[in-house]
């Protein structure tokens, strides 16, 4: 496991400190499930896009015969 040294201001630190206190748990551990988290929303983002783009083109669905145009749809 890699260590990681950031700098946070002294405020910012106490009040992290008593809330990672009433919630029974530390900052490190409240770090460490964020990074986890951010770096796995990196992922699932990027796996729904792929899932999105391959649906797309397996898709059956167009328009058909339609022969509007997008100015005949916007005729006022």
């Amino acid at each position: 496991m890699a260590n990681l040294t950031i700098a946070i201001p002294d405020e910012i630190l106490k009040s992290a400190r008593r809330r990672a206190l009433e919630q029974g748990t530390s900052v490190n551990a409240v770090l460490r499930d964020y990074l986890s988290q951010f770096a796995g929303a990196q992922s699932a983002q990027a796996s729904a896009a792929q899932r999105v783009l391959e649906l797309s083109k397996a898709a059956r669905s167009g328009r058909g015969k339609a022969t509007w145009t997008r100015d005949a749809l916007h005729e006022r």
